[in-house]
C-alpha cells in the first residue's frame, strides 16, 4: 500500500488488522498513520511493532497511545522514541511505563522529560534508575522530584548528580535523603550545598559525614549547623 493509502485507512480498518499485517508495515507507512489511527491499534499490535516501526510513529501519534498500548511497547522500543516524542509524552502515559521501560531510557530521553513528567515516575521505578540516567536529569528535574522519590535514588545515582543539581535540591528533599544517601555525597556535591540545605541535613546524618565532606563544606555552611548537629559530628 501507498503511504497515502494507509494514511486514508479508517479506524475501523486500522483495528480489523491482524498482528501480522500490522508487523508488516514499513516505517514509512508508520510514519503516516494519525493519531485517530495510532490510537486504534490494538495493544497486542502495538507489542509486535518492531523498534524500527516504533521509532518512525510521529510525535504527535506517540503522544496519542493509551496508556495500555504504551505498556505493550517493547523496553527495545521505549529506548529508541526520539527526544521530542520522549518530551511529548503525557504524564499519564510516564506514570503508565513499566520499570522495565523506565530503565530502558537512554541519558538523552531523560535529559529530555520535563519536570512535570519527571514528577509523575513511580517510586519503584525512580529506584532501578542507574547513576547516568540519574545524571542525565535535568536541574530541574531533579528539583522537580518528589521527597518519596529522592528517597528512592541509589546511592550512586546520588553521587553522580551534579553540582549544580544538588545546589537546586530543596530543603524537603535533602531531609529526605537517608544516611546512605548523605554519606555517599562526593566532596564537591557538598560544597555546592546551600545554608538553608545544610541546616536541613538530619542530626543522625550528620553523624556519619566522612572527614573529606566536613572539610568540603563552605564557611557559611558550617556556620549554619545546628548545635544538634556540631554535636553529632565524629
Amino acid at each position: 500500500l501507498s503511504t497515502a493509502a494507509v494514511a486514508a485507512l479508517g479506524t475501523a480498518q486500522i483495528q480489523a488488522m491482524t498482528t501480522a499485517q500490522v508487523a508488516a508495515l514499513t516505517t514509512a507507512q508508520v510514519a503516516v498513520l494519525s493519531t485517530a489511527q495510532a490510537q486504534a491499534l490494538e495493544t497486542a499490535d502495538v507489542a509486535a511493532l518492531s523498534s524500527t516501526q516504533v521509532a518512525a510513529l510521529s510525535t504527535a501519534a506517540v503522544a496519542a497511545l493509551s496508556t495500555a498500548q504504551i505498556q505493550a511497547v517493547k523496553t527495545s522500543g521505549i529506548a529508541v522514541l526520539s527526544t521530542a516524542a520522549t518530551a511529548a509524552l503525557t504524564t499519564a502515559q510516564v506514570q503508565a511505563l513499566s520499570t522495565a521501560q523506565v530503565n530502558a531510557l537512554t541519558t538523552a530521553q531523560v535529559a529530555a522529560l520535563t519536570t512535570a513528567q519527571v514528577a509523575v515516575i513511580e517510586t519503584a521505578d525512580v529506584a532501578v534508575l542507574k547513576s547516568t540516567q540519574v545524571a542525565a536529569l535535568t536541574t530541574a528535574g531533579v528539583a522537580a522530584l518528589t521527597t518519596a522519590q529522592i528517597g528512592a535514588v541509589q546511592t550512586a545515582g546520588i553521587a553522580a548528580l551534579s553540582t549544580a543539581a544538588v545546589a537546586a535540591l530543596t530543603t524537603a528533599q535533602v531531609q529526605a535523603l537517608s544516611t546512605a544517601q548523605v554519606n555517599n555525597l562526593t566532596t564537591a556535591q557538598g560544597a555546592a550545598l546551600t545554608t538553608a540545605q545544610v541546616a536541613a541535613i538530619e542530626t543522625v546524618d550528620v553523624a556519619v559525614l566522612k572527614t573529606n565532606q566536613i572539610a568540603g563544606l563552605s564557611t557559611a555552611a558550617v556556620a549554619a549547623l545546628g548545635t544538634a548537629q556540631i554535636q553529632a559530628m565524629t
